[in-house]
């Protein structure tokens, strides 16, 4: 299969060539990287978020967009699917690198992390990146400067005027689309945590609300958290059965039916100081080929028009 960073580096060309129409603005760095605002100071938008989301997942993935309903009053929603999901989710997707450079602080996603490929995820799938491009999504509330896509190239170990970075702010239109698109990474996440080979995932098909835009990227991530916690619907077919499917859902949790802006009041809003268990979508159904289907947790559609301001 083709490189996972190369395949994104692609749908970078069509963000940078579709930029106006996308509402997003492009920034060449002194040192040649390139900066790409989805959301921080540009506007972005749906289709900013879904091609985010596409970049996210090495374009291993189908990304649309959908209309449902909470507590009926109908709701944007964003779908996904992928038969690639380990390598789509587990390997580019999940927003596992923690990033931090001088005074910028942000959490990153996409296909760098599999240049450097240090997460436990990445020995679990047998798979490393090999690119001599690297892109990295940043969430984060300010744009990342030189020194970030220099210490982004020192660990992805490649040029640094071949580093690209589309950054988004939590609070922003992208950034609600792209974390509703998470929905199937938490679910293949919270299952290889567990003990599942993800090797074992055959497809993974997902759905979650699009949050509103909140007033600051603290409230941004309690929404976003609650669309999936609270939403968040994900199909999946593997190829073997499990003892603890019933474990993936937000609805195994003990905190299940406390919104996120009260959970991370209790922990200080220290994103990092939170189980990884507390972030799962809330209904799961699995489909062991060949075997039988499982239907797991719910979805609190009360809950969410409480966050959502409904």
């Amino acid at each position: 299969m083709e490189s996972l960073n190369r395949m994104a580096v692609e749908l970078i060309d069509e963000a940078i060539d579709f930029a106006d129409e996308l509402a997003i603005e492009v920034h060449e760095l002194d040192n040649g990287a390139v900066v790409l605002d989805f959301g921080v100071e540009a506007v972005g938008g749906i289709e900013a978020g879904l091609l985010l989301t596409e970049i996210q997942t090495g374009g291993l993935s189908t990304v649309q967009i959908g209309m449902d309903e909470i507590e009926g009053v109908p709701f944007t929603h964003v779908e996904t699917s992928t038969d690639h999901p380990a390598l789509a989710l587990l390997c580019a997707q999940k927003a596992g690198w923690e990033l931090s450079a001088g005074d910028f602080e942000g959490l990153g996603s996409g296909p760098a992390r599999a240049l450097v490929a240090e997460e436990d995820e990445y020995a679990r799938v047998g798979y490393r990146d090999a690119s001599e491009f690297a892109v990295l999504a940043i969430e984060s509330e300010e744009l990342p400067g030189e020194a970030v896509a220099e210490h982004i190239a020192d660990r992805c170990g490649v040029p640094v005027s071949s580093v690209f970075l589309p950054t988004f702010s939590t609070a922003s239109v992208t950034g609600s689309v792209a974390l509703a698109g998470r929905a199937g990474e938490l679910a293949a996440f919270r299952l290889s945590e567990l003990g599942y080979d993800p090797v074992e995932l055959l497809t993974v098909t997902a759905s979650a609300p699009v949050a509103p835009v909140a007033e600051s990227d603290e409230m941004a991530m309690a929404r976003t958290n609650d669309a999936l916690a609270y939403g968040g619907q994900v199909h999946m077919s593997v190829d073997e059965g499990f003892d603890r499917f019933d474990e993936v859902p937000s609805t195994a949790r003990e905190e299940f039916g406390r919104p996120f802006v009260d959970i991370f009041e209790d922990h200080e809003w220290d994103f990092y100081d939170l189980p990884v268990e507390m972030f799962a979508p809330a209904q799961v159904t699995v489909d062991v080929v060949g075997e039988g289907v499982e239907a797991l947790g719910q979805t609190d559609e009360a809950l969410l028009a409480e966050s959502f301001g409904l």
